[in-house]
């Protein structure tokens, strides 16, 4: 059976807009809910306990602090009376109300609206200690659970220099607003880290923090551990990712890896490793953090997309990609969807990309394999102007909330300027925290959209054709979807290929594309027309 909540505004209170809110919380985590409306008489909230019978009442009041006291104590008294007391009873209420009424002794919980939105989640859940303290989770897959119905945030954090970076990460846990801190090391260090003879001092603090030693990444996990105890992770390394694996555990208690399956290699010039190399160290990688029993992200779909991939293709590679990972032993995966990529891209077009990828991902699943939907606003989405990338960053939240994510990656506002600071990391993640307020609950579907659900089955069954295209490539000795000698093939005959990957010896370099109609297509060279994929794939296979 439900517990049953009944909630309203008493007195002459006619503010009930954090009542609703409460009692949607309430109705997300299973709860049968009873709302009595604004301006309710001390009587009728009696008479409805009485009819109700609920386990939770509400009781809210908003307006003059020397009133308050004076309606709960009728209320208590009429409780007591009718032996009504054996519940639980929670107040909301500005911050001076609150405390006006708290020497009444009848709540066990205020609310001011000030606190963490996701607290209304954890006190309906139990989730507090015996002292009534919230408790965090120390695990990814815990703390997603935690945290619902909110999604959890995460944000990339990393200055160039480590102090700053340490400062900033005990700012951002003091702030609460951030769940999941990613570390971004420099590249010196995501390359030669194991190598650091090879690191070029001028290059120090170049797209991070100069990680250069455990103690390093110790003293960044000690400054989180306050506020509300944020996990950590941390780039993957661009080579030696087993190692960088086994770091990341012992010293930040790493949340999750994030790996590619083909890149930081000779395709992106982040590391030497050609595609063969990068691709089987990369699953060595996936094995390793599966045997730890340490969710994985493959980061491959969206590094197509940034380089003016056509839409199937990216949708293939997010299959791809998880397939692998569930191949290498990975139990929980985390699909990570970047919208907004490319930038051109229209919002109907760009939740249709990100629907068929996760059709196709979680057509995957099975007891030994899950994926957990990740979302984020695009990395070259965001415009130099700060107050217009504020804009770009809630739209983006909200088009990705019709996703509904179990985690958004918050992409600082300052993206298309310079890296965030610790205050810019906050701000952002404060622009996401009220674009959920506002729009988690209740908003019209977009995926019910006509364009969209065309867009999406058409993406499907041609990133379908691009996966049966390389499984052609195989002998029978094998899977051909995990081979890296396939993977590399497919992508210098052209079926994997993306236009500014023109001129790279690991891949074919043919195909042209454009943004027709905000989707991008992959076109014929001559006439600019969308190109229909079994046509192009028919010019890639060997025989055609």
């Amino acid at each position: 059976m439900q517990k049953k909540i009944v909630a309203g505004a008493i007195g002459n209170d006619v503010h009930v807009a954090g009542v609703l809110g409460f009692l949607r919380v309430a109705e997300s985590l299973g709860y049968e809910t009873v709302f009595l409306g604004p301006a309710v008489p001390v009587e009728e909230f009696i008479e409805a306990i009485e009819k109700h019978q609920p386990e939770i009442v509400g009781v809210s009041y908003r307006l003059t602090p020397e009133v308050a006291p004076r309606l709960v104590e009728e209320l208590h008294n009429l409780l007591k009376e009718r032996k009504l007391l054996g519940r639980r009873f929670v107040f909301g209420g500005t911050a001076p109300v609150c405390r006006a009424v708290e020497p009444s002794g009848l709540f066990e919980r205020a609310f001011t609206g000030l606190e963490p939105m996701e607290d209304v989640a954890s006190y309906l859940s139990g989730r507090l200690n015996d002292a009534g303290e919230r408790r965090f989770a120390e695990t990814q897959i815990e703390r997603m659970q935690q945290k619902q119905p909110y999604p959890m945030l995460r944000h990339h954090f990393g200055l160039p220099s480590l102090q700053e970076t340490i400062d900033g990460v005990k700012k951002i846990a003091e702030s609460e607003v951030l769940d999941v801190i990613s570390i971004a090391p420099d590249q010196n260090a995501q390359e030669s880290f194991f190598r650091p003879e090879e690191m070029k001092p001028e290059l120090d603090g170049a797209g991070g923090v100069p990680v250069r030693t455990a103690d390093d990444l110790r003293a960044i996990y000690k400054a989180s551990r306050c506020g509300n105890f944020p996990l950590l992770r941390i780039y993957s390394g661009t080579r030696d990712l087993v190692k960088w694996a086994e770091l990341a555990r012992d010293t930040i208690n790493n949340a999750w890896g994030a790996i590619p399956l083909c890149w930081y290699s000779t395709l992106d010039g982040r590391s030497t490793r050609p595609v063969t190399e990068a691709v089987a160290e990369n699953q060595a990688a996936m094995k390793w953090y599966a045997e730890h029993g340490i969710p994985v992200e493959v980061n491959e779909a969206h590094h197509w997309s940034l380089r003016d991939a056509h839409d199937a293709l990216a949708v293939a590679m997010a299959y791809l990609a998880a397939y692998n990972a569930k191949a290498m032993g990975v139990r929980y995966y985390i699909a990570q969807y970047m919208f907004n990529t490319p930038p051109t891209t229209y919002g109907a077009m760009d939740l249709a990309k990100m629907l068929a990828k996760a059709e196709l991902i979680e057509s995957l699943h099975d007891e030994n394999f899950i994926s957990m939907r990740q979302v984020r606003a695009g990395l070259l989405s965001l415009s130099p102007d700060m107050e217009m990338a504020k804009g770009q960053l809630a739209a983006s939240a909200v088009l990705a909330l019709g996703l509904k994510p179990h985690i958004i990656h918050v992409v600082g506002y300052t993206e298309g300027d310079h890296a965030a600071t610790a205050d810019e990391v906050i701000e952002s993640c404060k622009i996401v925290r009220g674009v959920l307020k506002n729009c988690l609950f209740g908003m019209p579907d977009a995926v019910k959209d006509e364009r969209v659900t065309a867009r999406k089955d058409e993406l499907v069954e041609e990133a379908k054709q691009i996966v049966e295209s390389i499984k052609s490539l195989g002998d029978g000795s094998g899977d051909p979807l995990t081979s890296p000698e396939i993977i590399s093939s497919a992508m210098k005959i052209g079926i994997l290929d993306a236009p500014q990957l023109a001129g790279n010896p690991e891949i074919a370099g043919r195909i042209k594309t454009a943004c027709i109609n905000g989707a991008i297509y992959a076109i014929h060279p001559e006439d600019k027309t969308p190109l229909a994929e079994s046509d192009r794939l028919r010019m890639c296979l060997p025989g055609s």
